[in-house]
């Protein structure tokens, strides 16, 4: 369409003219024509515009396992500020957002919250500013993560950024149920006046709006922090308010920015995974989400929902454009947007193409690549913090008054899987307090990490005195979040029915040696149910197999099932609080797979919130320290035979696990002391008492 020249017009471009001419030296003076000049200003022409992601990047800054003490490729927004400088060079228009979940989880970010708090609380910058100022964000949005220090941090944290911060469904709390005087905690939204060239190379402006949202589960996860201060509202109902407003103060496009994830199932009211969900409300144009670290599109997670709206090819929900690029750094989420003139003088999204950018992967043979050189600029500016963190870790949180080891997880009781039940036992009782779930009986499903799967040296030994965090991540290897899943009780027995796998089925007529564990079943798949006493009795062949399929009804080997001294209730309802990797189907459980039943999730790291509970057990225990031992809540059904039985098991060969045996009433060294191939020592256990 071309512009209505008007009287606005024709002055401005008498005014140009004017100046040009001045400038040439050319004489304007023209008593024959005193007319002025009427100059059409360029015809609109589409523009394309280009909208990045970062989400979840929780303190990775640097490309550096802080647990695992060494430099990672995998991860760190030092290597995602390359993917973000390589893409903004690649167009002439484009936009920088932040999802949130940015100032929690790494170790660094614990460092700010804690050593640097002070220094942050009186105007020191955040050291994920000192990063990400470097990149001109164009806006960000809180996540839920960030609210876990408290208001006041996070207010003097957020304060250090140089690009503004959105949240719309987050209000002062008032006091009264009067939604009408509601006010906003923080902005809602944000309409950006962005310069941009269309492609014909002449300058446009677009009104972009942007809109935050964050979980109102926020209200329950750090209710400590938010209780009586704030309030959380509903994401959608939320966006239905304010994107209405948005249009009426200019908006031509409108970006929504849930840091929430994508679920098919039904909505709800205060859900926490809505973007589904928004992509139906009026007049969104294009969603940045985040929360699930998960890749939208492609991750096989959303597969097979195409009649639910997701397209996990092309990255659309309901025909809108929308983005999830993963998390701790490992990917740059991409939008590219074609925007045209429309009929009513504003513009409008016609097409999109969505894309993830990992900073690592592999090539065809398997092997990795890395993609994304370091930012030496954004590593300069971190790295005061990030050496400083390297040194905290080291240092001693607690005290530990006896030691934790694995070398005997798999065999019996085992105090590094007890502390870890402990810790997720707790969690599941504060997540639930106050909710219709408050009364249910809260279990624990852990599993020894490391118990010899990979080699001789891979054995959880903390000794008992200080601990550090580096050791909690011999306890817990896995970088998973906490879930929480509703059970029955006789979900409970076929989930340990399900670990029951992990040993051969003992021959009680045999006297030759007999391995006890099936070393092709992985330890990681060996759930412990804490809460509830068990016996297994490996003299039955398996109920399942070692991918998770029912070999026979018939075939049982738990038994004594109980729960507080009697016998389990098979129809009861339990919770048991486990990982995202098991909750959402990892290791083929049965009826354990995100679907069948209603799971439950937590915003933390199970790391997180075992680190969390020692700090805190061992500050209430009058000793200044937390006793990890082993509560014996499993044991092998005594086998009753007249044979004489030779059964053995593998474990580390160090001289200290013959002494810790000595302690313990039926495992022994072989004598002498035999090895396998691998260099295993071989024990023998008396499973006759």
């Amino acid at each position: 369409m071309k512009n209505r020249i008007t009287k606005k017009h024709v002055l401005k471009s008498t005014l140009a003219l004017t100046i040009a001419l001045a400038l040439s030296g050319c004489d304007i003076d023209d008593d024959d024509n005193n007319d002025p000049v009427v100059v059409e200003t360029p015809e609109p022409a589409p523009v394309t515009l280009r909208v990045m992601e970062t989400t979840d990047i929780h303190m990775y800054l640097s490309n550096y396992d802080y647990f695992a003490q060494a430099p990672s490729e995998t991860l760190g927004f030092v290597n995602t500020a390359t993917l973000i400088k390589e893409a903004r060079n690649e167009v002439q228009n484009s936009v920088l957002v932040d999802n949130g979940d940015l100032i929690q989880n790494s170790p660094l970010g614990d460092y700010e919250a804690i050593v640097r708090k002070d220094d942050i609380l009186n105007g020191a910058t955040h050291v994920a500013f000192k990063a990400m100022n470097l990149l001109d964000y164009d806006v960000a949005n809180l996540g839920n993560h960030e609210f876990n220090f408290g208001l006041e941090f996070l207010d003097a944290t957020l304060s250090g950024a140089d690009f503004p911060y959105i949240n719309a469904n987050v209000y002062v709390d008032d006091g009264d149920d009067d939604d009408s005087n509601d006010e906003n905690r923080y902005t809602p939204y944000y309409i950006q006046d962005k310069a941009v060239l269309d492609i014909n190379g002449n300058e446009q402006t677009i009104k972009i709006g942007y809109l935050g949202l964050t979980p109102p589960q926020i209200m329950q996860w750090d209710s400590a922090h938010l209780q009586g201060k704030v309030i959380a509202k509903d994401i959608v109902a939320t966006a239905e308010k304010f994107i209405p407003q948005m249009k009426a103060q200019g908006a031509d496009i409108i970006i929504a920015i849930p840091h929430s994830g994508l679920t098919a199932s039904a909505q709800e009211d205060l859900a926490e995974n809505t973007a589904l969900y928004l992509s139906k409300v009026d007049d969104v144009d294009a969603i940045l989400f985040g929360h699930n670290h998960r890749l939208f599109p492609g991750d096989a997670s959303y597969d097979g929902y195409e009649s639910a709206g997701i397209d996990n090819v092309n990255g659309k929900l309901n025909g809108v454009p929308a983005v999830m690029p993963g998390f701790f750094g490992n990917n740059l989420g991409v939008i590219d947007l074609i925007i045209e003139p429309n009929d009513e003088g504003g513009w409008e999204v016609t097409s999109s193409k969505v894309e993830t950018r990992a900073i690592s992967g592999t090539d065809e043979n398997g092997d990795f690549v890395d993609l994304a050189a370091v930012d030496t600029d954004v590593a300069a500016a971190i790295e005061l913090e990030h050496q400083a963190t390297i040194d905290w870790v080291s240092e001693p949180f607690a005290e530990i008054s006896n030691p934790i080891y694995s070398f005997f997880a798999l065999v019996q009781d085992d105090p590094s899987i007890q502390i870890v039940s402990d810790a997720q036992i707790a969690w599941g009782k504060a997540f639930i307090q106050g909710t219709e779930l408050d009364g249910l009986p809260v279990l624990s499903a852990a599993a020894p990490f490391r118990a010899g799967r990979n080699g001789i040296e891979d054995y959880t030994n903390v000794k008992a005195g200080d601990i550090t965090l580096l050791d909690t991540v011999s306890l817990y290897v896995f970088p998973n979040t906490i879930r929480m899943v509703k059970v029955t009780g006789n979900d409970v027995k076929e989930w340990l029915e399900r670990s029951a796998g992990q040993f051969n089925q003992i021959d009680v007529n045999s006297s030759a040696e007999q391995n006890l564990l099936d070393t092709t079943f992985p330890t990681f798949n060996f759930d412990i149910i804490d809460g509830v006493t068990f016996e297994i009795d490996v003299t039955q062949p398996k109920r399942y197999n070692n991918d998770g399929v029912l070999i026979s009804e018939n075939n049982s080997r738990i038994t004594n099932l109980q729960y507080q001294g009697e016998a389990i209730d098979l129809e009861a309802e339990f919770l048991i609080v486990t990982n995202n990797y098991r909750a959402s189907g990892g290791g083929n459980f049965p009826a354990i797979d995100g679907i069948s039943r209603e799971t439950f999730e937590g915003p933390d790291e199970n790391r997180g919130v075992l680190r969390s509970y020692i700090i805190s057990e061992a500050a209430k225990s009058s000793t200044g320290s937390i006793d990890p031992s082993a509560d014996n809540n499993w044991r092998f059904s005594p086998v009753t035979t007249s044979t004489e039985l030779n059964v053995v098991f593998r474990t580390s060969p160090l001289e200290e696990v013959a002494t810790i045996a000595q302690t313990l009433p039926a495992v022994a060294p072989t004598s002498p002391l035999k090895t396998d191939e691998n260099g295993f020592a071989l024990y023998s256990i008396d499973l006759k008492n």
